[in-house]
């Protein structure tokens, strides 16, 4: 388990990789999010991404199931919030994609001496090393051992 007293500022880590079906993330899209450039060839080469893309919604999932996946899970109690989303590039079905995370604060929890605020900025990048999605993340997590 990691806790807050393990991270510092620079820290990066490699979460996990993802490889996208093609038919999931279109059924997921055609549940969730049915813009036809998630949905269909034809209007997908025709439209701002070029081709057919995975939805923001499916790469959200993603990052969070491999984040509680990861071996050594992190002692999180809640997400305070998720700012600055980018969507640089759009991710196409078939990628393989890359998430990471790099600690970018740390400070301690005011009103919860048992935990510290962690902000991560998190990356998904495609198998060709191009960022898919940056977003800032931030933790309350648990201290190993609580102040007083």
């Amino acid at each position: 388990m990691i806790y807050f007293e393990d991270f510092s500022v620079g820290q990066r880590r490699l979460i996990g990789t993802h490889a996208i079906p093609r038919d999931e993330a279109i059924e997921f899209a055609r549940t969730w999010e049915p813009q036809t450039y998630h949905l269909h060839d034809a209007a997908a080469e025709t439209s701002v991404h070029g081709g057919l893309s995975v939805c923001s919604l499916y790469l959200f999932a993603v990052c969070t199931r491999l984040f509680l996946q990861q071996e050594n899970q992190i002692a999180v109690t809640a997400m305070l919030g998720k700012d600055e989303v980018r969507l640089p590039k759009p991710a196409r079905p078939e990628d393989t994609l890359t998430y990471y995370t790099e600690c970018v604060a740390v400070r301690s929890s005011r009103s919860r001496p048992d935990s510290g605020i962690v902000t991560l900025l998190d990356t998904l990048q495609n198998a060709a090393g191009e960022v898919i999605l940056t977003q800032k993340v931030t933790l309350l997590v648990s201290r190993r051992t609580p102040t007083d």
